[in-house]
């Protein structure tokens, strides 16, 4: 693997994604197809030769499980892996949990699409009362209470994945450090769309596949240069 690439991978078919739920913060299982989604992005990874420095991923464990079995099958569970909730899926707020058509019955496709894949469109938010609050998940309890989310638009995402970016991804990178994120379809599209300075509407067309591996080429200086799939 060449250095100047970060490679992104959104995880695994989770079991709420088979049920097409809304699934957010809520800490779904893979489902057997997303584990074997899993060892095939890796086997991609193989085929090319990719190999790693660092790993990251969310404190969700659909990434953390989809992110074990791509180093299993590189061969590099040793690896040095950070967890951090900067990283984790968009929160959904009062639509978690939720069958995704029967949303759509309710509010109307175009209404539910903004929802899902706007840059400023917040979801109807939870109350702080209600179990689906993160706050009560001892995984966020060094977090401000008040930066724990009700409920985010891609533009809330975007808020906390790019400091992320700048003060642990990017320093890596300038390192030329090989960097593998396995993460989500928000907080992926966040970071792509900062990168590649994707404008607001064209945002909305950007749907990222379960394990499918998205390579970032830098140049020597680490501005973007291009984004694509791996097939």
């Amino acid at each position: 693997m060449k250095n100047n690439k970060v490679v992104l991978i959104r995880h695994g078919q989770s079991e709420w994604n088979e049920l097409n739920k809304f699934t957010g913060w809520y800490d779904a299982e893979l489902s057997k197809k997303g584990k074997d989604e899993a060892k095939s992005a890796a086997m991609l990874l193989k085929k090319e030769k990719f190999f790693f420095d660092y790993a990251h991923t969310s404190v969700l464990k659909r990434a953390i499980h989809t992110l074990q079995h791509i180093l299993d099958e590189l061969n590099q569970t040793w690896l040095s892996v950070k967890k951090s909730w900067r990283l984790n899926e968009r929160h959904y707020g009062a639509l978690e949990g939720l069958n995704k058509d029967e949303v759509v019955q309710k509010y109307g496709q175009k209404q539910v699409m903004l929802w899902r894949r706007s840059f400023n469109i917040i979801p109807p938010q939870i109350k702080i009362e209600d179990k689906r609050f993160p706050g009560n998940d001892i995984r966020y309890s060094h977090l401000d209470i008040n930066t724990i989310p009700l409920g985010e638009s891609l533009e809330i995402t975007a808020k906390r994945v790019i400091p992320y970016w700048h003060k642990i991804l990017y320093p890596q990178l300038k390192s030329n450090k090989r960097i593998l994120i396995v993460a989500h379809g928000n907080s992926l599209r966040a970071l792509i769309q900062y990168l590649n300075k994707i404008d607001n509407k064209k945002i909305l067309e950007l749907n990222i596949p379960t394990a499918t591996p998205i390579i970032l080429d830098f140049d020597k200086e680490i501005n973007p240069l291009k984004w694509y799939y791996l097939k």
